[in-house]
């Protein structure tokens, strides 16, 4: 590990056609777990930003003129150089983003999955011949790189939310600016500047510029960037997409959710339990998908509550680098303040606390909250912390209303013994994943993923929707000999 003394190539830098001084300064990389500093960034500025564009610009050019082989070959060495080196990453992962060591192991894992994907995209066929009312002309329809495509990437899965459109965007032939949050930019960003350098993408293909919201907003605003890519706050991701909008930009928004876990009255307790616990409590709750409604029939809510705080206070929670545990930190004590504050306003408006509740510095308790009502605090946001409120319904009818109550429409799941039930509720369901006897944190690397509503503009990642949310298809029609006109 690093401490701020120690020289590494990235130390104090940032990654713009080799590893260079930031014109917007530096940051510490504080552990959340202790407060201490382990290492410095460079800070990325708009001027910094504006270089990159620049450069990319030109590099894009000739990266998308290079053989798919050769492209592909590049994807899997950097997915190899990520496994050789995955225990510096997962160590970083861990302290600098609380990450517990299974987390910091699967999302590396996964991240090693999105690599040969991508590997495997530039050799698919690409585009489709169309029949044409006009003798003697074919039409073609194919795939072209965007350009550049500027990625901007959250903290609670850096790697992977990095690396979910870095890699298909890079392999599709565009160049690349990737803005990791500064909480998170070693794990989430220079280390993987790091992996691809040394993979032998060429220069000025991929840029790592970790920085605040002015760079974010440089990247954004850019003339020189194509696309935008975004995972993060449903506020946030409502000005990218208006500023996209306004210049005709392609983006991709991948926000937040208030997801649902349905528990109907013929579900396996013990098992929708596990699911639920698992859903709500990984990763402090700090996920997008996070199980954050628990939607139970009233003929078993008591015995579905009282064993989920049951298995709320069974787990430990502490420094997930000097031992095991099940949660580590959260973030900042902002997110702490924000996600007690949502527990304590339910407490007051008469939800009933059965586990957790409190903290400790940045170590907040897991929490399951009864008696949530769809006024409550807990019912309406998003808490993106390790809290499981329920809810009473008492009809399937009622069930899917409540679970289409929120805004938000990314995951959902449903517990229950009849496939047939399960199938119908689901269609009618607002959002863009739903799981059946599992829980709403999922992923699988070839499966598109995307949501609905406050959950998203409707683009999809992963496997053939990597190829349409990164290029833009071309028509080209060919004629043997040249149309004669009556002009």
């Amino acid at each position: 590990m690093s401490n701020e003394g120690n020289a590494h190539v990235w130390n104090a830098r940032i990654h713009s056609n080799g590893w260079k001084t930031a014109k917007g300064g530096t940051a510490f990389v504080i552990e959340p777990a202790t407060g201490e500093r382990i290492g410095v960034t460079g800070i990325g500025s708009p001027e910094d930003i504006d270089d990159a564009a620049s450069s990319a610009a030109q590099a894009q050019e000739a990266w998308a003129a290079t053989p798919f082989d050769q492209r592909a070959a590049i994807m899997r060495e950097a997915a190899r150089l990520l496994k050789e080196r995955a225990h510096e990453i997962n160590e970083w992962n861990i302290r600098e983003c609380g990450s517990t060591r299974a987390k910091a192991e699967w999302e590396l894992h996964a991240s090693y999955e999105q690599l040969q994907m991508a590997a495997a995209l530039p050799m698919q066929p690409d585009g489709a011949l169309y029949p044409s009312a006009i003798a003697h002309r074919m039409n073609l329809c194919r795939h072209v790189p965007v350009g550049t495509v500027g990625v901007i990437a959250p903290w609670n899965f850096p790697i992977l939310l990095a690396m979910r459109s870095v890699a298909p965007a890079l392999a599709l032939g565009n160049a690349v600016i990737l803005k990791p949050d500064p909480q998170s930019a070693v794990a989430g960003g220079l280390l993987l500047a790091r992996v691809f350098e040394d993979a032998g993408l060429p220069t000025g293909v991929l840029h790592v510029i970790p920085g605040g919201p002015a760079s974010g907003d440089a990247l954004v605003r850019h003339p020189k960037v194509g696309m935008i890519s975004f995972t993060g706050s449903t506020g946030v991701g409502r000005s990218i997409g208006e500023i996209c909008g306004r210049m005709l930009k392609k983006v991709a928004l991948e926000l937040g959710g208030n997801n649902a876990i349905v528990v109907l009255d013929d579900a396996d307790i013990e098992a929708a339990t596990s699911s639920a616990a698992w859903g709500a409590f990984l990763h402090q709750g700090q996920i997008c998908m996070q199980t954050g409604r628990h939607l139970v029939h009233r003929s078993i809510v008591g015995q579905y509550a009282a064993r989920l705080a049951e298995r709320a206070r069974s787990l430990t929670v502490g420094d997930p680098f000097k031992q095991q545990v099940h949660l580590g930190p959260l973030i900042n004590e902002r997110q702490r303040d924000r996600i007690d504050g949502i527990v304590q306003t339910s407490v007051d408006a008469g939800a009933t606390l059965l586990a957790g509740g409190r903290f400790s510095g940045l170590f907040y308790e897991p929490t399951v909250l009864a008696g949530v009502t769809p006024d409550m605090a807990a019912f309406r946001e998003e808490v993106f912390g390790p809290v499981a409120p329920i809810t009473v319904f008492d009809s399937d009818d009622e069930a899917v209303e409540l679970v289409n109550a929120s805004d938000y429409g990314l995951a959902a799941a449903i517990h229950t013994r009849s496939m047939s039930r399960g199938l119908a509720l689901s269609s009618r369901i607002r959002a863009g994943m739903v799981h059946l006897n599992d829980q709403t944190v999922n992923n699988e690397f070839h499966v598109p993923f995307g949501g609905m509503g406050a959950s998203g503009n409707g683009g999809r990642f992963g496997g053939p929707a990597n190829v349409h949310e990164f290029t833009q298809t071309q028509w080209v029609s060919v004629m043997d000999s040249p149309i004669r006109y009556p002009f």
